[in-house]
């Protein structure tokens, strides 16, 4: 397992996430961690109920709630894991509002 750096300057309100350190096999899986600790998480499935996607158009261009879209994520390799940590967050940034 290596530790990566995941962070995101796509969606910058209040109530996100800019970055965390997550473990993870490889660059990609990294990416589908959201800093909240879900694993492959669905993009466009917000957590806010009050955002309504309307059409493809609006699709595209919504964010993550408190995330990013992954291929907006950038993952920096920090390096290897000890063998007994797990998958997933070790600590995220958190931007309460």
């Amino acid at each position: 397992m290596k530790i990566y750096k995941i962070s995101q300057d796509e969606n910058n309100d209040y109530d996100t996430y800019d970055s965390a350190i997550v473990v993870a096999e490889n660059e990609e899986e990294a990416r589908k961690i959201h800093p909240n600790g879900d694993y492959d998480y669905k993009e466009h499935e917000s957590p806010n109920p009050y955002l309504e996607i309307k059409n493809e158009y609006e699709k595209a261009d919504e964010d993550y709630g408190s995330w990013a879209r992954k291929k907006f994520v950038k993952v920096e390799y920090i390096g290897e894991a000890n063998a007994n940590i797990k998958k997933g967050v070790i600590v995220a940034s958190f931007n309460a509002g």
